[in-house]
């Protein structure tokens, strides 16, 4: 089979993937339907980029998307690597083998694995300083507490531990360095602003007056 293609584990079938971008899920609107209950009805999609693919988790299901055992939001794939969904599971192959330079390893060791939670913190963070892919300023430990509706005290923990992930050295705009080097690599995407739409007072409401003069 020419191209990247899945084995579903449980069957053994072979699906070849689409040439851009492939849903998975329970749903029956899905590119490849997996009938297992711990799959969600839109659960992950396959993104084909060139000669790369990966794997990107729609933060829909509870029980989450691992590569090789691992929690993943995305993640690119390498020939031979189990994609677990919930329960079910797939090896990925017709992936062509690459050997890549330092520089280019040492870019991608530069995005961690991250829990959905992780994640969750980090889109939070990043949401109110995005507009068009130009920084104003990350969301506080309390702003991102009340957006995930949790503790601060929890959020706090979490940024720490990023904080590690990424290495952020101590020191003045910390939270302001995570959140551009998350957007660096991409892991966070600008946000369109919706606004906010008052309710029409019809006291404010006013009929152009059509002549100020009167006829003489």
């Amino acid at each position: 089979m020419e191209g990247p293609f899945i084995r579903i584990e449980d069957s053994g079938e072979v699906i070849a993937l689409r040439p851009e971008i492939t849903t998975i899920g329970r749903g029956k609107g899905v590119d490849i339907r997996l009938t297992d209950p711990s799959v969600s009805r839109l659960h992950a999609e396959f993104v084909r980029r060139g000669p790369y693919l990966y794997v990107v988790d729609l933060g829909l299901s509870r029980n989450g998307t691992r590569v090789n055992g691992r929690p993943i939001a995305r993640r690119v794939l390498d020939d031979g690597d189990v994609v677990s969904f919930g329960a079910a599971r797939a090896r990925v192959g017709g992936i062509p083998r690459e050997d890549f330079t330092p520089e280019v390893e040492l870019r991608r060791a530069a995005a961690p694995e991250l829990t959905r939670r992780e994640v969750d913190v980090l889109t939070s963070l990043c949401r109110p300083a995005l507009s068009d892919e130009a920084f104003v300023a990350p969301a506080t430990a309390r702003e991102i507490a009340d957006d995930l509706v949790v503790t601060e005290a929890a959020v706090k923990q979490h940024l720490l531990r990023l904080y590690q992930k990424f290495r952020i050295p101590e020191g003045t705009n910390r939270r302001t360095r995570l959140a551009n080097e998350v957007v660096a690599l991409g892991l966070v995407r600008p946000t369109p602003v919706i606004p906010t739409q008052r309710p029409t007072d019809p006291a404010h409401h006013h009929t152009p007056p059509t002549s100020s003069r009167r006829a003489s």
